[in-house]
């Protein structure tokens, strides 16, 4: 390869290195500032929803803490009124009002029709307050039992707010005289000279009524704190009609909904019908091409509605400053990337040239001109001594190979005698076991044939008697006994010498999972297999599992497994408490035997773990009992626990899986 060549293709590699590195960085680099930025846009907007929802929330303190002085001066003298109900008292009264009140701007006390028939048909008191004067007056009859503010109290038969205004339909409303009013009717113990039943309730004689300039209320709300420069604050009433706007040409004559196109601006309809059903919230509408964050909330005890207008620009001002911030942040931070990614590979991809030319003669076969070493510490550096430490090895390890192929060949052929050595000590050992097994055959067969003769013999009625003369009926029955003890004790130790037998064949060909097997069944099968060898015990079977509940295994080693177990356990223990108890997880179903006596001695792990190593030298048994259930649960797919918090005995559990 010419010198060219190679700076090319170094070149090639640098670019394809820094294109890698900045394809890897920038990724990242963007998807960390997005998740700060997306962070800060919600802790900003949030922060912006508290800000306004913490304004609004002044100043509707402030609107319920004015009109809950009105509300307070009318019910407070309420009384005073029903009490004194006569012309010259309410017209007296109805002044003090006003003059212990100076936030009333007027009240009046308006009867029901003839009440006070020297008067006239109807009856009205009115006091005003102008100022430095106070004026009241018995005004001439009109027809005020239409006006909104008093057929609200008649009808409501309770105290209620009126909206400012709501007895004009007609005209120019004067914006600078407006009143809101309170009304209250009045229940009096005596109205026109008439008195109540004992048991009926009062009727209402009149109507007392307290009014505010709701001009003063208007500019106590717009002098306001505002959060933002451009926020402003709007009040809204029944119908949606504005009581409270800036803009005062829209002051009740318009409501939210003629001032707003519902095709155009979808978002103020819908505003206005959450504030005039009284929710409290916020929406972001748009109107006249901007957007706006609006705040609203009901005014408690009326049908009003006070919201904060704020320009979006401005509550997410802040929000926008950090874009920008963001924006920036992004475009210095990606050129910052790539002029230290150049930087760095060019500096680290130069050594390379020279490791290509020490690597292209490796190639070859040339192992004899060893790489140089280098002192540098960067990677290249590490990775040129690591090439020339590989070379060293490998001219070391070329030397030892033909030495270790000899040794392998050698070590090859004397596992293939050990093997088949092995294999012979396996078949001889398997052969003294099955001539074990037919030198106790014969006797067993001989002892059960006895046994079953000599239980005949007792049994029969017709049995001759110079055999009961020769055995007393109570020896014949303990001989019957022992013999039967030992002819099953026999065939318990055949079965478990014909399992070690086979041992050493394929466990997987032994344990084949064939056979659908119910728990339930299977576990009384063994209760009443050991209470016919053991009928003095008091074994029994306890179980939590449904009797439908079946698992795949092999029948004749798990039957064999729980049997052993049951065995050990009447056969060890008092014989008083001898129990399997079935129980279910998830996956596994536990088949749990359980007694009191002494339990296992302190070795039991390595009487399981060993065959052929018994609890005790004066134990009975082979000591393989334990090891073989330990080997058929393992390879039936589960395992044997021995349960070592258990005190009062043994408990041993069979552990398989449901599947």
């Amino acid at each position: 390869m010419s010198k060219k060549d190679k700076q090319e293709k170094t070149g090639s590699l640098s670019k394809k290195l820094s294109r890698i590195l900045i394809l890897l960085a920038v990724p990242i680099f963007v998807l960390a500032i997005n998740s700060f930025f997306s962070q800060a846009h919600g802790l900003l907007h949030q922060k912006a929803i508290d800000y306004t929802n913490s304004t609004l929330a002044t100043t509707m303190q402030r609107v319920v803490n004015y009109m809950t002085a009105i509300e307070t001066a009318g019910k407070s003298n309420a009384w005073l009124l029903e009490s004194n109900f006569t012309p010259d008292s309410l017209q007296s009264l109805s002044r003090r009002i006003v003059r212990l009140n100076p936030s009333l701007l007027s009240c009046s006390v308006s009867t029901e029709p003839d009440v006070f028939p020297e008067y006239g048909h109807y009856f009205s008191v009115y006091t005003i307050n102008e100022g430095d004067t106070i004026i009241s007056m018995i005004e001439p009859e009109f027809e005020y039992f239409e006006r909104t503010w008093y057929k609200s109290a008649i009808r409501s038969e309770k105290p209620c707010w009126v909206d400012p205004f709501s007895d004009f339909n007609e005209g120019a409303i004067d914006y600078d005289n407006a009143v809101a009013t309170f009304c209250i009717p009045l229940r009096p113990e005596c109205a026109n000279g008439k008195q109540p039943a004992a048991t009926s309730k009062r009727p209402i004689a009149g109507v007392f009524s307290v009014d505010f300039s709701f001009n003063t209320l208007a500019k106590k709300v717009l002098a306001a704190d505002r959060p933002y420069p451009s926020s402003y604050f709007i009040l809204i009433g029944e119908g949606g009609r504005y009581l409270i706007h800036p803009n005062v040409d829209l002051l009740f004559k318009k409501t939210i909904f003629t001032e707003t196109d519902s095709i155009e601006h979808p978002d103020m309809i819908k505003l206005g019908e959450k504030m005039t059903s009284g929710e409290k919230g916020f929406m972001h509408v748009s109107y006249d091409d901007k957007e706006y964050h609006v705040c609203y909330a009901p005014v408690p005890g009326t049908n009003w509605s006070l919201a904060l207008v704020s320009l979006d620009d401005e509550v997410l001002a802040d929000y926008n400053h950090l874009t920008y911030l963001v924006v920036l942040i992004i475009i210095i931070g990606l050129l910052v990337i790539m002029w230290i990614t150049a930087k760095v590979v060019r500096k680290n991809i130069q050594p390379l040239n020279q490791l290509l030319n020490a690597t292209e003669r490796m190639t070859k076969g040339d192992l004899d001109e060893v790489i140089p070493h280098v002192d540098r510490k960067d990677l290249i550096a590490k990775l040129q001594n690591a090439f020339r430490d590989m070379q060293l090895s490998l001219i070391s390890w070329k030397k030892e190979i033909d030495h270790t192929l000899e040794e392998i060949k050698q070590k090859n052929e004397e596992l293939e005698l050990s093997t088949k050595q092995a294999e012979e000590s396996v078949m001889r050992r398997k052969m003294f076991v099955q001539g074990v097994l037919r030198q106790i055959q014969a006797p067993l067969n001989v002892i059960g044939g006895l046994t079953k003769v000599l239980r005949n013999s007792l049994s029969s009625r017709d049995s001759d008697k110079s055999v009961q003369k020769l055995l007393k009926q109570e020896e014949m029955q303990n001989l019957t006994h022992t013999m039967k003890y030992e002819a099953n004790h026999l065939n318990r130790m055949i079965l478990m010498v014909n399992d070690i037998s086979q041992k050493d064949a394929v466990s997987e060909e032994l344990y084949i999972r064939k056979d659908e097997v119910s728990c339930n069944k299977l576990g009384q099968e063994c209760v009443n297999y050991t209470l016919s060898h053991y009928p003095d015990t008091e074994t029994r079977l306890e179980t939590e599992v449904p009797d439908e509940l079946s698992i795949r295994t092999n029948h004749l080693y798990l039957m064999r497994t729980i049997r052993e177990l049951l065995y050990n356990a009447a056969k060890f223990s008092d014989g008083k408490y001898i129990v399997l108890r079935i129980t279910q997880t998830e996956s596994a179903v536990r088949f749990t035997i359980e007694d009191k006596g002494p339990g296992l001695s302190e070795d039991w792990q390595e009487t399981i773990d060993l065959p052929f190593k018994k609890g005790t030298e004066q134990t009975e048994g082979l000591g393989v009992g334990l090891p073989l259930c330990k080997q058929h649960a393992l390879g039936l797919g589960g395992d044997l626990i021995y349960d070592e918090s258990y005190q009062d005995g043994c408990r041993i559990a069979v552990e398989l899986p449901k599947e």
